[in-house]
């Protein structure tokens, strides 16, 4: 009796799955949406500032630097373009590369410097940095790059003085003997 109950039981569960798919209940898909046109890019400004920057490839190589202090660079650049360029943003790639940049603008045949100062404690090995800038120049981000490689500083067992031997503790006082 109990394979006949649950054999209908299984059954009716059939049949309310099936009935459930018919096509009268079915909701129908989500529309496509019609594909998006692209905004019109705005054409480059032929008289906007140009970066012109006196290192080739805007690379700037340490070589070997001591760990410890600041390794320091300066990137010069002119502008080479037709109207100003003012630089809005520049950041280094992590929080040991910090970049300084002119605030004000830099007009048509004029330079501009950026300072870059990369720290050194705690990180030997190669350096391999950028610094990206954010400008209203012909190009809007412009890279610059740093290079070189931080030395170990040398460890303080090697160059400290030898140590003295503490001096002898002094002899105990005689005690005198009894009976005298």
């Amino acid at each position: 009796m109990k394979k006949v109950v649950i054999t209908l039981f299984c059954l009716s569960i059939c049949t309310l799955a099936v009935r459930a798919q018919d096509k009268k209940g079915q909701v129908p898909p989500p529309p496509v949406p019609a594909p998006q046109q692209a905004a019109p890019v705005a054409a480059p400004d032929p008289d906007a500032g140009v970066f012109k920057f006196s290192d080739k490839d805007n690379t700037h190589d340490y070589g070997e630097v001591p760990e410890g202090p600041t390794a320091e660079y300066d990137f010069e650049f002119k502008n080479t373009g037709k109207k100003p360029i003012i630089i809005t943003e520049a950041h280094g790639s992590c929080g040991c590369t910090v970049p300084k940049w002119p605030t004000e603008p830099i007009l048509p045949k004029k330079k501009g410097v950026i300072h870059v100062t990369y720290n050194t404690d705690h990180r030997t090995g190669p350096i391999s940095k950028e610094v990206t800038i954010t400008s209203n120049a012909s190009e809007k981000q412009t890279v610059l790059h740093i290079r070189g490689t931080v030395k170990p500083r040398p460890t303080s067992n090697s160059t400290a003085a030898p140590v003295p031997p503490p001096p002898p503790a002094p002899a105990p006082a005689p005690v005198p003997a009894p009976g005298h």
